[in-house]
């Protein structure tokens, strides 16, 4: 199945899913290993491997936004409280600002710093801003309270998964996992 369907996510929306997760979770790790590691050539491939998978996760997120504008959403269960209902939207909306606004001041990050960059090492990332310390500070802080955040997030995000799995027993994560989608 292609297209989602108001029972089950189709697969590209999961498929988009479940490679940007892997993808975050790398960034995570990235992230925190360039920042960490000792002045090296190694250090060096780090950031190229975390602003590169960046850039990919900023493309990836702007296929699924428009994947999912295109396309129906899953409905929610029956008698699913109105509270539920709101938070699901607002999380998932907070999902995808913060998506698109980590590697965009990931970006500003690297014009501000003036620093020559290659995407995978392949072709250059053009500057969407001047060189100035001042800003590169500011978009560094900012970018790890969107790191955090994030974090955030994706913690609720997941144990509101599981929640519904374990304990509500609807289809809620059966239907953006791979195969069928929904629980027999």
């Amino acid at each position: 199945m292609l297209r989602n369907t108001r029972e089950s996510w189709g697969a590209p929306a999961k498929l988009l899913h479940w490679t940007m997760a892997a993808l975050v979770f790398a960034q995570f790790a990235l992230g925190w290993l360039a920042a960490s590691w000792r002045l090296s050539p190694t250090k060096l491939n780090l950031f190229v491997w975390h602003k590169s998978t960046g850039i990919l996760l900023l493309a990836l997120v702007t296929v699924r936004i428009v994947w999912r504008l295109l396309n129906p959403t899953p409905a929610l269960p029956a008698g699913l409280p109105r509270w539920e209902r709101a938070a699901a939207r607002a999380s998932h909306l907070l999902l995808y600002l913060l998506l698109v606004a980590m590697p965009l001041t990931g970006w500003i990050i690297n014009s501000t710093a003036n620093i020559p960059f290659r995407v995978f090492w392949l072709f250059p990332l053009p500057d969407i801003t001047a060189p100035d310390k001042a800003l590169e500070e500011l978009a560094k802080k900012v970018h790890l309270g969107l790191f955090i955040a994030l974090a955030l997030t994706l913690t609720v995000h997941i144990g509101a998964a599981l929640r519904h799995h374990f304990v509500k027993h609807n289809d809620i994560l059966a239907r953006m996992l791979p195969g069928k989608g929904r629980r027999a």
